[in-house]
């Protein structure tokens, strides 16, 4: 079985394809290797493919005008990005870096449109898809504006962690208490205070380079609703 073929495997939309379907994404999607710190993509690149992370981790971001990097989120194995930019045919808005070694697979726009045209329950993966990420990024907005770091570095986390992958074990993710700080829009030492806290609780274990999640129903749940009870703010 080919790579590719065992990705797809464990790659929810790829149930909803037809039999033509499956095999034109097996002919003419391909695989990409990427060094750490290297670009997948820059932004204002013309869009020509939907990613996915078959391994590794993939930083989404882009540098200010006076060079300072934000990072908007990162996407670990199993996760597809990019199709804002297909839907809507336009160059990046973002910078897609390899955090570590990744493999991603790529899938041409012109094939995804096709599906997306003829598919109803692709489109309905695709929407879900979206609405995850709104969810997402109304999550980040709301810890924002909180002052507590452990809820922003606990949202943070719990957007890297991918359930379906990891259901039930402790998952080792390998970022950095810098990449974590651009993620959070944190300073280092901020996140750094707030990640031992968390791990006092037992929540996680802070490594060198990389961060072992242990709790990650606490850190999703209720360590942000303690919080922001205790704040007096309004939680989703």
């Amino acid at each position: 079985m080919s790579k590719l073929k065992k990705f797809l495997v464990n790659t929810l939309w790829a149930n909803y394809l037809t039999e033509d379907e499956y095999n034109l994404i097996l002919s003419k999607s391909n695989i990409r290797k990427h060094k750490e710190g290297s670009y997948i993509f820059h932004e204002g690149d013309i869009v020509d493919h939907w990613i996915g992370v078959i391994e590794g981790i993939v930083k989404l971001g882009s540098i200010s005008k006076n060079g300072k990097v934000v990072a908007f989120t990162y996407v670990s194995d199993g996760g597809w990005f990019g199709e804002g930019s297909l839907l809507k045919q336009e160059p990046r808005k973002y910078d897609a870096v390899a955090l570590i070694d990744t493999e991603i697979a790529c899938i041409p726009i012109d094939l995804f449109m096709s599906i997306l045209d003829k598919n109803i329950s692709f489109n309905r993966y695709l929407i879900d898809q979206l609405n995850e990420r709104l969810g997402q990024l109304i999550t980040m907005l709301e810890s924002e504006r909180t002052s507590n770091p452990e809820v922003r570095v606990s949202e943070c986390l719990s957007l890297l962690y991918n359930k379906q992958l990891y259901p039930s074990t402790d998952v080792q993710l390998n970022i950095s208490q810098e990449e974590i700080a651009q993620l959070c829009g944190l300073s280092r030492q901020h996140v750094n205070g707030a990640l031992h806290s968390l791990e006092k609780r037992g929540w996680l274990k802070v490594n060198f380079g990389s961060v072992t999640i242990i709790e990650i129903g606490k850190l999703k749940k209720s360590s942000r609703l303690t919080f922001c009870r205790s704040q007096g703010a309004g939680c989703l």
